[in-house]
């Protein structure tokens, strides 16, 4: 009798000593396999096209492409690829943007290490894994009202330190509607003034600096 093949991993995340960390929990594990590491998002979408790994473990805060945009290009090349982001961030807009992109699970990095490898299991059996604190953040932005692009941007060059004059400038929109946008931004988020927009944004992802 056979024994079942090896499940063939991609480990992409910009910090070489996690990605040893988490080559080191997967290989106890028997019947999976690293075969390759990628540093940012831009260099996992070419070693999938290179390695057609069954399982891609993604960070999702990376250098040239973050891991939402590396799984949404990996996906539409590969409709069939299994990503499972493992990050930091439990902010709603990311979890959102990630399951959006077409990632089959989402992993905090502060869970226990031993809810990776079942999670690897479920990806490839394609099953969704969706812990229950990252469900809550899901239902938590479903109660929330959506900025819009625009606000965003505004939110992103606020979280820079611009002025309002600056924002202006930098986004070609007078002052006026700046200041309509931060109105609009603070019932939406909600909160108090402009520091603490960022604040929230920052927390959920919205935005990062």
């Amino acid at each position: 009798m056979n024994p079942p093949a090896s499940i063939r991993i991609l480990l992409a995340d910009d910090h070489s000593v996690v990605r040893m960390g988490l080559e080191a929990l997967i290989t106890t594990e028997p019947g999976l396999s690293v075969v390759g590491h990628a540093a940012d998002g831009e260099e996992a979408i070419v070693q999938y096209r290179l390695l057609r790994p069954d399982v891609v473990v993604m960070d999702l805060l990376m250098p040239r492409k973050s891991g939402s945009q590396a799984t949404s290009e990996i996906r539409a090349a590969f409709p069939s690829a299994r990503v499972l982001i493992l990050s930091t961030s439990d902010g709603d807009d990311d979890v959102y943007r990630a399951l959006q992109a077409g990632a089959a699970g989402y992993i905090l990095k502060s869970a226990p290490g031993e809810q990776l490898i079942p999670a690897i299991h479920a990806v490839m059996r394609g099953e969704k894994w969706i812990p229950p604190e990252v469900a809550r953040s899901l239902a938590n932005r479903s109660l929330r009202e959506e900025l819009s692009p625009r606000e965003v941007q505004v939110l992103s060059e606020l979280a820079r330190g611009g002025s309002n004059k600056e924002i202006a400038v930098s986004l070609n929109i007078t002052e006026h509607t700046v200041k309509a946008h931060l109105k609009s931004i603070l019932a939406k988020l909600p909160a108090r003034d402009r520091t603490e927009a960022v604040t929230v944004a920052l927390q959920r992802g919205i935005i990062h600096l």
